[in-house]
């Protein structure tokens, strides 16, 4: 029997009672091993874009309005690690972080006893499915309203096949009738626990979910099945994670921008710490937080005598603006530069100008920055190179010091997690700035990104949560020349063919 019809105040024999859920529980299923990424680690453990995959799945969960209470069902040995996860992001709906069972029926049984007896919504979610939307989530709840099983899947864009023990094919179902499942899946508390008392006399049990043991058990039960989304992925291989990471970057890249107030509101009373600002991006950068209510302070060789790669100089920097204001809460890095030339042909002193400038710079501006980043939970943000993705010949040098920040962004977003300290990474496309100008001399106006634009992305980044990402700023169709004025900025194109500016 389902739980549909229950008895009730409100009941009759003919009319099933109104569903009156005491509370909504999401069950987090964390008990993967990562035994197909070849991790020492789960994989729920694994961070992208700057934090654990569990910890973003977590965090869907405790934003969502409609789920009262979180339970963890952890792979067994490492509680201990997610109970951190937990108490260090301030998670107050999870109340229960306990071990799984050898299986994902096993796990399941477990997470019924820790939600405990009553009448209950419950949603079982992958915990390696971080980029779930919160629109699932409402939408999974709603559906328990008049039903008491529901799934999420999406269109196979795929045709499917089946086929015998000789990999030979056996049919081709239909593709408009297949879907590809995914998670959460929820229940009516009453229905999961029938399904799974009735499933405990077969000795042949086994189902790969839970929407398939209430298929198989309660027989005519519906189950409601509302749209998934393409980026609801489950981290299972290697080229997930790559996946995931990815798409991380272009959810921070839709987000709405603020209005100038809230701008206002964000950057007043913080200040700024702008290396190569009298200039280009990063004189665009200082211009617009300083029209927010920022305290900037620019450094450069030009303006100040500030060499980047010089240790005692960048020390100076910090503490003239730490004086003046107090504190630190953003440390700005678009000093660069770009000399074009065959490896093989380039002086020393040119290589180690290059290397000196785009790299030891920012990494000597990096560690004398964390003292003053940790005392206000600030940010680093550094930029690379549409070059970063494949080096390119007459640019060697250049290429590589851009993938080096990539790489110093993303070891610097673990290291610094513990203190709050986030750090991220603008690559732009080929940016109208005096440095390109001089390298390549004059271009189409057309074909280059404003340099008002990549301070606007980056003064977005400054202001969010993000850590450990590479934030791509791209024209968007039909945006106005360098020389007019930007719009906003897509980030979804392809790498341009030549270094950004």
């Amino acid at each position: 029997m389902t739980q549909d019809h229950t008895t009730g105040p409100d009941a009759t024999p003919e009319t099933p009672a109104p569903w009156r859920p005491s509370r909504t529980v999401a069950v987090v299923l964390a008990g993967g091993t990562g035994t197909r990424l070849g991790l020492g680690i789960p994989k729920q453990l694994l961070k992208i874009a700057g934090k654990p995959i569990i910890e973003h799945t977590l965090a869907v969960f405790e934003a969502a309005p409609e789920i009262d209470e979180i339970i963890v069902l952890m792979a067994d040995g490492h509680v201990p690690d997610a109970q951190q996860i937990v108490d260090k992001a301030g998670f107050r709906k999870v109340s229960k972080v306990i071990a799984g069972g050898d299986t994902r029926n096993a796990t399941t049984r477990i997470a019924l006893d820790a939600v405990g007896e009553g009448d209950v919504n419950i949603l079982f979610h992958d915990a390696v499915r971080p980029l779930l939307s919160g629109r699932i989530v409402r939408e999974c709840v709603n559906a328990l309203w008049t039903y008491s099983a529901v799934d999420v899947a999406i269109p196979s864009a795929d045709t499917i096949i089946q086929v015998d023990d000789n990999d030979c094919i056996t049919d081709i179902p239909v593709r408009s009738t297949l879907r590809r499942g995914q998670t959460p899946q929820a229940f009516r508390s009453g229905t999961i626990r029938e399904a799974y008392r009735v499933a405990a006399g077969d000795p042949d049990f086994a189902a790969t979910d839970d929407c398939g043991v209430v298929l198989r058990y309660l027989p005519g039960t519906p189950i409601k099945v509302i749209d998934g989304s393409d980026e609801n992925i489950k981290v299972t291989h290697p080229v997930d994670v790559h996946l995931a990471d990815k798409l991380f970057q272009l959810a921070a890249a839709q987000a709405p921008r603020l209005t100038d107030r809230g701008y206002t509101e964000e950057l007043t009373g913080r200040t700024i710490v702008v290396f190569g600002g009298s200039y280009g991006i990063g004189h665009e950068l200082t211009e617009l937080a300083r029209r927010h209510g920022a305290q900037v302070f620019p450094f450069s060789r030009s303006t100040t005598g500030t060499h980047v790669e010089r240790a005692e100089d960048v020390e100076a920097a910090l503490k003239t603006a730490f004086e003046a204001t107090g504190r630190i809460d953003h440390v700005v890095v678009t000093a660069g530069i770009l000399e074009k030339g065959e490896l093989a042909e380039m002086d020393q002193e040119t290589m180690d100008r290059v290397l000196h400038v785009n790299f030891v710079g920012p990494v000597t501006i990096a560690r004398q920055s964390l003292p003053y980043l940790q005392q206000t939970k600030g940010q680093l943000l550094l930029y690379t190179s549409s070059s970063y993705t494949r080096g390119r010949a007459r640019y060697a040098l250049y290429s590589a010091t851009k993938a080096a920040l990539v790489n110093l962004t993303q070891a610097l977003s673990d290291e610094w997690a513990e203190f709050g300290v986030r750090v991220n990474c603008i690559n732009p496309e080929r940016t109208a700035t005096p440095m390109r100008t001089k390298a390549f001399g004059e271009e189409p106006e057309h074909t280059l990104l404003a340099a008002e634009t990549v301070a606007q992305s980056s003064l977005d980044v400054l202001i969010s949560e993000l850590t450990g990402q590479v934030i791509d700023v791209r024209r968007a169709p039909g945006e106005l020349p360098a020389a007019g004025v930007p719009t906003q900025a897509s980030r979804a194109s392809a790498p341009a063919p030549a270094p950004a500016g």
